[in-house]
C-alpha cells in the first residue's frame, strides 16, 4: 500500500521538486540583476575583501603606532596629509593606466604596491619608515579606485551604476569593520608596538593572496585604449559645470572630514575623560560600517530611481554634524552614537561616485575620475596637514574648524548643486 502510494505519488513530487529548482533559479538570477553581479564585478569584490581585511588590520592604528615607536603629534597630521597628497597623485596615473591597459592588469600591479609597503613598515619600526611605507600601500585604494569606478561604468548600464557602486561600498565595508577589531585584538594581546607589525604581516599574506584570486576570477570589462588620456589640463576640458560644482562642495566637505581624521583615534583612546581601549575602537569602527553597509542597498536602489541631490546632500549633513558630536563624546556609549552618525556619512556617497561616472564622457570614465580626486585631494592636503597644527591649540579648535568647513560646503551644494536624473 506505501510503495504504491509513493509511486504514484512520485510524479507530483518530482513536478514539485522541479518548480522549486526553477523557481530557485529564476531568483538566484533576479538577485544577480538587481545587484548588478557580473563576472567582473565578482572578481572585483572578491580582490577588495581580501586586500581590505588586511589594510584596515592595520592602517586605523597607525597614528598610535606612530606615537609608540617614537613620533609626534605633528608626525602623525604628517600622515594625514600624505595620505591626501598621495591619494591625489596616485589618482590619476590609477584613471589612466586603467584606461590604457584594463582593470585587470592595473589593478594587480597596484597590490604589488601595496604588498611592498605592507613589508617595509613590518620590517622597519620607526616613524620615517611608517611614512615611506605608507606611500606604498596608501596607493592601493587612491590608484584602484578609478579603475573600479571605471569597471563600474563599463560593465552595468546607466540604471545600475547606483547600485553597483553601492555593491561595492557594501562590500569594502565589510573588511573595513572586520580589520579594526583583529588589529585592535592584536594590540590588545601583543602590545601596539609588535601588535600593529603583526597585522601588518598578516596584511602582506592576504594581498599576496589576492593576486591569483584576482587573475582568475576577474573578467576584463574592457581592451586596453591605446588614445587613453593622461594630460590633466585636457581632461579639465572635458569636466562639465555641474561635475566641477560638485566638486568645490566635496573639497570643503573633506576639510571638514580630514582636519580631525587622523585625530580620531587619539581622542578616542587618549583625550576624552573615560578613553576607550583598542579593540573598543575596533568595535565602534564596526558600528560605523554596518551603519554604512545596512543604507547602501535600499540608498542605491532608491537612487538608481532618479533625483540624486538629495541623497548627496544628506551625506554632506552627516559629515559636517561627526566633528560637533565627536568633540561632545566623553564616553564609549556615547561615541556608539557618535560613530553611527558617522557610519550615515555613507548615505550618498555611492550616488556621488555614480554621478562622476555619469558625467564623465565614454572612453574616459576613470581619468576624469581619477582627475576629480587629483584636485580634490590635492587641496584636501591643506587640511589634513593643518589637522596636526590646530590639534597643538586644543582638539575644540580643530572640531569647530572641521564644522565650519563642513557647513559651508554643504550650504554651497544646496544652492548650486545640479540635480542627475
Amino acid at each position: 500500500m506505501q510503495n504504491q502510494f509513493y509511486e504514484e505519488s512520485s510524479p507530483l513530487a518530482n513536478r514539485l521538486r522541479s518548480k522549486l529548482k526553477q523557481s530557485s533559479s529564476l531568483l538566484g538570477a533576479a538577485t544577480v540583476r538587481f545587484f548588478g553581479l557580473r563576472p567582473g564585478m565578482v572578481g572585483m569584490l572578491a580582490m577588495v575583501v581580501l586586500v581590505g581585511m588586511g589594510e584596515r588590520m592595520a592602517d586605523r592604528f597607525l597614528p598610535i603606532y606612530i606615537l609608540a615607536v617614537g613620533g609626534g603629534t605633528m608626525a602623525i597630521g604628517l600622515l594625514g596629509a600624505l595620505e591626501n597628497f598621495m591619494g591625489a597623485l596616485y589618482s590619476l596615473p590609477g584613471g589612466y593606466l586603467s584606461d590604457r591597459f584594463g582593470p585587470k592588469r592595473a589593478l594587480m600591479i597596484f597590490n604589488l604596491m601595496a604588498a611592498s609597503g605592507f613589508l617595509l613598515v613590518m620590517l622597519v619600526p620607526t616613524w620615517e619608515a611608517i611614512l615611506v611605507g605608507a606611500t606604498l600601500f596608501l596607493s592601493w585604494s587612491a590608484l584602484s579606485m578609478p579603475a573600479i569606478m571605471g569597471l563600474i561604468g563599463d560593465v552595468l548600464p546607466k540604471n545600475k551604476q547606483v547600485m553597483g557602486v553601492s555593491v561595492h561600498a557594501m562590500v569594502r565595508r565589510i573588511p573595513m569593520a572586520l580589520g579594526p577589531i583583529m588589529g585592535g585584538l592584536f594590540i590588545d594581546w601583543l602590545g601596539e608596538r609588535d601588535g600593529i607589525r603583526t597585522a601588518f604581516a598578516v596584511a602582506l599574506i592576504l594581498c599576496l593572496a589576492s593576486i591569483p584570486m584576482q587573475m582568475r576570477l576577474m573578467v576584463s570589462s574592457s581592451a586596453p585604449n591605446v588614445t587613453a588620456e593622461g594630460n590633466p589640463f585636457t581632461l579639465w576640458q572635458w569636466m562639465p559645470p555641474p561635475l566641477r560644482r560638485l566638486l568645490v562642495a566635496d573639497i570643503l566637505i573633506r576639510f571638514c572630514e580630514q582636519i580631525p581624521y587622523a585625530f580620531v583615534v587619539v581622542w578616542c583612546m587618549k583625550t576624552i575623560s573615560s578613553p576607550v581601549t583598542a579593540s573598543e575602537f575596533g568595535f565602534l569602527t564596526a558600528i560605523e560600517m554596518m551603519t554604512a553597509i545596512a543604507i547602501y542597498v535600499p540608498v542605491g536602489w532608491l537612487a538608481d530611481k532618479g533625483g540624486k541631490k538629495r541623497f548627496v546632500l544628506t551625506t554632506f549633513i552627516a559629515f559636517t554634524l561627526f566633528p560637533l558630536a565627536l568633540l561632545h563624546a566623553q564616553g564609549y556609549g556615547a561615541l556608539v552614537g557618535v560613530f553611527v552618525l558617522r557610519g550615515l556619512k555613507e548615505f550618498g556617497e555611492p550616488t556621488r561616485k555614480a554621478m562622476i561616472v555619469d558625467f564623465a564622457p565614454e572612453g574616459r570614465k576613470a581619468a576624469l575620475f581619477g582627475l576629480y580626486y587629483l584636485i580634490r585631494d590635492v587641496f584636501v592636503t591643506v587640511a589634513a596637514l593643518a589637522g596636526g597644527w590646530l590639534w597643538q591649540w586644543g582638539p575644540q579648535v580643530n572640531l569647530y574648524t572641521a564644522f565650519f568647513c563642513g557647513m559651508v560646503g554643504t550650504l554651497w551644494y544646496a544652492w548650486k548643486g545640479v540635480d542627475l536624473s
